[in-house]
């Protein structure tokens, strides 16, 4: 009897996509079942003694961020820890939101993101949601809805050219290393989003991130940059031949609106009080409760 090999090579196809189901299973179950990582205690006291006293508007409605903190490159365990607390205790404390957490791809649905008014992508790496996913995320904040993103947020979406515009670039490299200080300077002093600065460039240990395309000053307001006339921070070289370093950004989204700040490698970052409340106003910005010009420069 002679053998199948049409029969045996479906065999085997059907096999390998078996496998991939599997693993792919495997890998969702694992982080269907973990737990977002701890901050230390006494950072935790730190973040609390660092929030704002109130949100710098009030809601129009009651409103509900997910915060979404998968990694599927490096992952930022101080980083996530340190901002996940944060963004849920300014919630609880400030009256501004109530604060949902999820790390698995499962969570972008129409049905499941209906009852959010913002997503916070928080030092996510990697991201890589399959196509039906992508058209909740992308429905969902150009339908009048908004995106936050801390840090590792433009580490995500190379295999999704919409998804990195909508969040506003790629991550290119960090020449300006966690365990440095950093001079950086207000873009835009007069924004709501940047109030708490009072306009005065500052320094910050932190790990600050070159950008490369879709960045552009075409479509946003840049709040914040790194100031390379700081002959600390200037004498790092970066890849840019424009020398535009942008940290943090607002923009448009069809009806909605982005916030990204490349800040908060590290839970450190989330002890500075300008930091939170430049945080919190644009999250308040992203969920429609604080106007501000997000208009791009002229």
């Amino acid at each position: 009897m002679k053998p199948n090999h049409a029969r045996s090579k479906s065999v085997l196809v059907l096999a390998a996509a078996m496998t991939m189901a599997a693993a792919l299973t495997a890998k969702a179950d694992k982080w269907e079942n973990r737990q977002p990582p701890k901050v230390k205690e006494q950072t935790l006291k730190d973040i609390k003694a660092a929030l704002p006293g109130n949100a710098a508007a009030k809601p129009k409605k009651p409103r509900r961020l997910l915060v979404f903190w998968r990694c599927d490159g490096f992952f930022h365990g101080s980083g996530i820890a340190g901002g996940n607390e944060a963004i849920r205790l300014m919630g609880e404390k400030t009256g501004a939101y109530e604060t949902d957490f999820s790390a698995v791809y499962d969570v972008f649905t129409p049905g499941k993101l209906a009852k959010y008014d913002a997503i916070v992508f928080n030092n996510t790496t990697r991201l890589n949601p399959n196509p039906e996913q992508r058209k909740a995320i992308l429905d969902f904040v150009r339908g009048g809805k908004g995106i936050v993103g801390t840090h590792g947020a433009t580490d995500n979406f190379y295999q999704w050219p919409e998804g990195a515009k909508m969040m506003g670039g790629l991550f290119d490299g960090h020449p300006w290393g966690a365990n440095g200080t950093w001079a950086v300077k207000i873009d835009a002093p007069d924004n709501a989003v940047t109030k708490p600065f009072n306009g005065e460039t500052f320094k910050i240990k932190d790990e600050i991130y070159q950008l490369k395309d879709p960045y552009t000053r075409d479509d946003r307001r840049v709040l914040l940059s790194l100031d390379l006339t700081d002959p600390v921070t200037g004498k790092t070289k970066g890849k840019r031949e424009d020398k535009d370093y942008a940290i943090a950004w607002i923009k448009k989204e069809g009806k909605g609106r982005v916030f990204y700040s490349s800040l908060g490698h590290a839970e450190n970052v989330f002890t500075i009080p300008d930091v939170l409340e430049f945080l919190l106003n644009g999250i308040q910005y992203a969920l429609g409760d604080l106007p501000a010009d997000d208009s791009p420069e002229k």
